[in-house]
């Protein structure tokens, strides 16, 4: 099954090259993620897949984690409620906390959000997502070991406009949303506020999961701009996301009537960027700052685990950072110097009670284009120096450094046809709780080692990219080996503390493939089927002996989508997550048993048509959505049960 899955995606691919059309053109998407710069995909080095506005608009999805979940990824770490991780490549997000002690990062606009929890930010007001797979850390720093997927805000264009968006269904479900848009006399916005609500959930199974709703979540995505000169834009981006009273049910099994969580992310980014010399140089500054605030409250009214105590707790991060950059792009080679710096500051009710995190860094990036730009070579390099303190209690202050490198190349083979092979290393700093501890908790001294290194990976992978006409194809083998893992553990005398312990293994191969059908007939309709997979042939740990825990081996997305200009679009997607090894907390037992969690398989669908077209008033469109199609039974973690089918209608106007 597996492997027939990627041999046949590797079959459509290559099979389709010689009926691809003679409308041939290079692969001269835009993207900015890989380099910190705008460059062509033709002139990448490294996997990147890119979610554009029409894939976004017509997907099912409410979040960037349902939105990243139909891509097939990798597995997902997702409970009821607006608790998500996403995965690639082996490695997740931190959910809960410090988005620098995750391993795969969630950028906005190219700069750090605080949180890896990606059901924390609304899929509305994305231009385009775009996802390195692999590592990253040259350019990002830490946290970039599995890859990075960077959300780009949309930018106002064009003459100003509206929009206002309703929706209902299941569950209670209610979602208004208006956006507004435009530019003019030199200034650009583009804006959308949006509120939902949701109650309680059945499962495929039926059965009424309790305390899975949520009373409101709102957002706002903000992107204004002024450019007082051509080349020069100075630039506002706001991002806010507020959850009040989210379910947090516990186990089906165990399922707690009244436990809930509050939680807010929000940053603001105020930049600029130039240029001069005809774009010879360019440079971009930022400065940011923001705050993702969780609280968890437990009632004892309700408590069948018997582990609610009634008293509210609570994580605050405080994050601020600066950017700054300036290339010098000629004919031949491409040259970006910049630096970074982000500095965390993390309040929680429980031990430790506040930490603090700096990071100051700089980065080199360079790209040289031969044989009349068909012969890509690109390379980086990065400086981290970091430093951790326990504050509260007091702890110590511990510092440490780190050199990462990257290299990669691209050859184009044919007109279209790409060639790539690249070699990056990543690592996770050690927290300030690991490093720096040296406090009293229950009972035990709580002691940090302050030779812990840093967690580290280098990956090597080799793929080919090919674009021509009305198809797109890729395929991609990579080889990651993972070391120094943290973990906990105990020193001679008895106190807790930590130790780099684990080492892992991770091989993959990760294929692509989409082919407009009615482009190769004319017809007036898109027809347009995808297929996205993603197959680890090896994530094993070195120490064990053992497959990883919490991994499909195996991930697959499927998607059909069928539009008729602006006036009818549809779209059916289809994912696959393959089977898990799973540690079973729910037994109760200790040690925890490891069982096998079964594959599943999500159809989602959506569609949309244009009602009423004019002129003056603008247009009406319907709009309905079909979640969990075939009803079916599933969970990303083992207990924790997700929605049934799910039916949602609204109506659009745009004026």
């Amino acid at each position: 099954m597996k492997r027939a899955v990627i041999a046949l995606v590797a079959a459509l691919a290559w099979a389709g090259i010689a009926r691809a059309g003679e409308n041939a053109h290079t692969l001269d998407e835009v993207v900015v993620t890989s380099g910190r710069v705008s460059e062509s995909k033709q002139e990448v080095t490294t996997h990147v897949t890119v979610l554009d506005e029409k894939a976004i608009s017509s997907s099912s999805a409410d979040t960037l984690s349902e939105l990243l979940a139909e891509q097939a990824l990798g597995h997902i770490h997702g409970y009821p409620g607006a608790l998500s991780s996403i995965g690639v490549r082996g490695f997740r997000t931190e959910t809960h906390g410090n988005d620098l002690l995750g391993h795969v990062l969630i950028l906005v606009d190219g700069r750090r959000i605080g949180t890896g929890n990606a059901a924390r930010i609304p899929a509305r007001n994305i231009e385009r997502v775009e996802i390195v797979r692999g590592p990253a850390a040259v350019q990002y720093g830490s946290a970039a070991m599995g890859g990075v997927v960077n959300v780009i805000t949309k930018r106002g264009e064009g003459k100003p406009g509206l929009v206002l968006e309703g929706m209902y269904g299941s569950n209670f479900y209610r979602e208004g949303a208006l956006s507004l848009y435009g530019e003019a006399k030199g200034f650009d916005a583009a804006v959308s506020v949006s509120g939902r609500s949701a109650g309680d959930y059945k499962t495929g199974e039926g059965h009424r999961y309790l305390n899975t709703g949520y009373d409101r979540h709102d957002a706002v995505s903000l992107n204004v701009g002024y450019t007082p000169a051509p080349g020069h834009r100075i630039g506002l981006v706001h991002v806010y996301s507020d959850v009040d009273h989210s379910g947090s049910p516990s186990y089906l099994s165990q399922n707690d009537l009244d436990d809930y969580t509050d939680s807010v992310n929000r940053s603001t980014d105020l930049s600029y960027e130039g240029g001069a010399l005809n774009d010879l140089l360019q440079w971009k500054v930022r400065w940011f700052e923001g705050r993702d605030r969780t609280t968890w409250v437990e009632p004892v009214e309700s408590n069948p685990d018997g582990w609610d105590d009634g008293i509210p707790s609570q994580r605050d991060t405080k994050f601020r950072g600066a950017q700054a950059q300036i290339s010098l792009d000629q004919d031949i080679y491409v040259v970006t110097a910049g630096a970074d710096w982000v500095d965390y500051r993390i309040d929680n009710t429980w031990l430790p009670h506040r930490t603090r995190y700096e990071n100051p860094s700089g980065f080199l990036l360079g790209k040289v284009r031969l044989l009349d730009r068909r012969l890509i070579l690109s390379g980086g390099l990065r400086y981290d120096d970091y430093k951790v303190e326990v504050v509260d209690p007091a702890g110590r202050t511990e510092t440490d450094d780190r050199v990462t490198p990257r290299f990669g190349a691209a050859f184009m083979l044919a007109e279209g046809l790409k060639l790539r092979a690249n070699y990056g290393e990543a690592f996770v700093m050690p927290g300030a709780d690991q490093l720096a501890a040296d406090y009293m908790a229950f009972g035990r001294r709580r002691l940090g080692n302050p030779d812990l290194k840093p967690e580290t990976s280098r990956t090597l992978d080799f793929g080919i990219d090919y674009v021509r006409g009305a198809m797109e194809a890729s395929f991609t083998y990579f080889m990651t080996r993972y070391k120094d893992k943290i973990q906990a553990t105990s020193t001679a005398g008895g106190d807790n503390t930590w130790a780099n312990l684990g080492e892992a293994s991770l091989e993959g191969l990760e294929a692509g493939f989409s082919y407009d059908v009615g482009a190769l007939f004319n017809w007036t309709w898109e027809v347009r089927p995808e297929v996205q997979a993603a197959y680890l042939t090896k994530y094993r740990d070195d120490l064990t002996g053992e497959d990883l825990l919490q991994v499909s081996d195996i991930n697959v997305s499927m998607g059909l989508i069928v539009s008729y200009q602006d006036d009818f679009w549809a779209r059916v997607q289809a994912s696959y997550w393959g089977p898990q090894r799973v540690e079973d907390f729910e037994s109760g037992r200790f040690p925890v048993p490891v069982v096998d969690k079964g594959g599943f398989t999500v159809v989602n669908l959506a569609a949309g048509k244009a009602i009423v077209r004019t002129e003056r008033a603008g247009t009406v469109s319907a709009r309905i959505e079909v979640k969990n199609l075939l009803d079916h039974s599933y969970d990303h973690v083992k207990g924790y049960p997700m929605p049934g089918r799910r039916i949602f209608g609204g109506l659009e106007w745009r004026f």
